[in-house]
């Protein structure tokens, strides 16, 4: 099969898909691959790098889209990318479409099969624990007194209290949030719902200005907190809120809402995506960060987890192709978002409130 990686045009997302080893693996299996040059570059892969495993270099992403069947992807496909797309196409690649309808109305008209990578983790997507060690670090630096704070320090000196967060949800990205902030010495105290998680992070975290507790509680800590992270995947159908609208008003002025997780109108009523070239923005007199692909800018290390999370579902519709994949392997069946004009992806159906064709019906034809 012809492969293509494109360099991804999403502001702020210096990603690869595909690093060389993985690159390699394929070209091995005989397939054709394609790397668009300086796909690599803000990850620190030179062009000659995906040269000497065997792949050919395009001077662009259009070309990449042209002469290639599966297209493989860190995030979503662009306004801009919306013209190179074919039916013949297989997209692999983080789609998010139950939150993107142009996206997912583009992808239907084409007509092309599309996988959604987020959904084919079998254990957790390696970025979350990196979105949550980073997505704190953010948080602590906009509680510096410049950016509007409270000045406080990471850890106790002089008597003078530090940094209180809260961090809502404690599985992978919660326990990166908790990585970065309790190595930093910062006071935290954590919410879930499952007294598994909550016993677990006591466990892992004893000895260290940590507390757990049930979500329940969490009305009880907002107006002491200096900095919320969310770290909660949010069903996109539900419509209550963990932080509505009216709960902003019981944080002090300097604290900031950071929502990791990202989804908008989710687990924060007024959270929206925002990007690296302008983060925050203010909502009821609070600051909120909510860059909603934090793990870009950490593309070196961030690129290598994700290439080596999908490599196994890559070679795999490479070598039998996407609905034969599906039937052979669960989690890609979880991604397949559409194919032939049908919305199979159940979430974004029910989101948008448009007819789909469940993906066991597809698989069975």
């Amino acid at each position: 099969m012809r492969i293509g990686v494109p360099r991804e045009v999403k502001p702020g997302e210096g990603r690869v898909a595909l690093m060389p080893e993985q690159v390699e693996i394929l070209v091995k299996a005989g397939h054709a691959v394609q790397v668009e040059r300086g796909a690599g570059a803000a990850s620190g892969i030179a062009d000659a790098d995906y040269s000497k495993v065997g792949a050919a270099l395009a001077e662009n992403g259009q070309w990449i889209f042209q002469i290639s069947d599966l297209i493989v992807k860190v995030k979503e496909i662009m306004p801009e990318e919306y013209g190179f797309l074919r039916p013949e196409h297989t997209l692999f690649t983080n789609l998010h479409c139950a939150v993107l309808r142009e996206q997912l109305d583009k992808l239907l008209e084409v007509g092309l099969t599309a996988i959604a990578a987020e959904e084919t983790h079998a254990t957790g997507s390696p970025n979350s624990a990196l979105a949550g060690e980073v997505g704190a670090f953010e948080g602590l630096r906009l509680a510096f007194a410049p950016h509007g704070g409270p000045g406080r320090h990471f850890f106790e000196r002089y008597g003078a209290s530090p940094v209180r967060a809260l961090v809502i949800g404690l599985g992978g990205v919660g326990q990166g949030a908790l990585r970065t902030l309790l190595g930093l010495g910062v006071s935290v105290a954590g919410f879930d719902v499952s007294a598994e998680a909550r016993d677990n992070a006591s466990k892992e975290w004893k000895g260290s200005s940590f507390s757990a507790h049930d979500i329940s509680e969490l009305g009880d800590h907002l107006a002491g907190a200096d900095v919320i992270y969310n770290c909660v995947l949010w069903p996109k159908t539900r419509g209550d809120h963990l932080i509505d609208r009216a709960a902003l008003k019981i944080l002090k002025p300097t604290s900031v809402v950071v929502d990791i997780s990202c989804d908008p109108a989710g687990a924060i009523e007024t959270s929206r995506a925002t990007t690296w070239a302008d983060p925050v923005y203010i909502e009821e007199g609070i600051r909120h960060f909510c860059v909603d692909n934090i793990p870009g800018a950490v593309p070196a290390t961030a690129s290598a987890g994700y290439g080596r999370s999908i490599i196994d579902h890559v070679a795999m519709v490479a070598e039998v192709g996407a609905l034969a994949a599906c039937r052979q392997n669960e989690w890609i069946a979880r991604g397949l978002t559409c194919t032939g004009g049908e919305l199979v992806l159940a979430e974004a159906g029910a989101v948008q409130d448009r007819p789909f064709t469940p993906v066991s019906e597809v698989l069975a034809r």
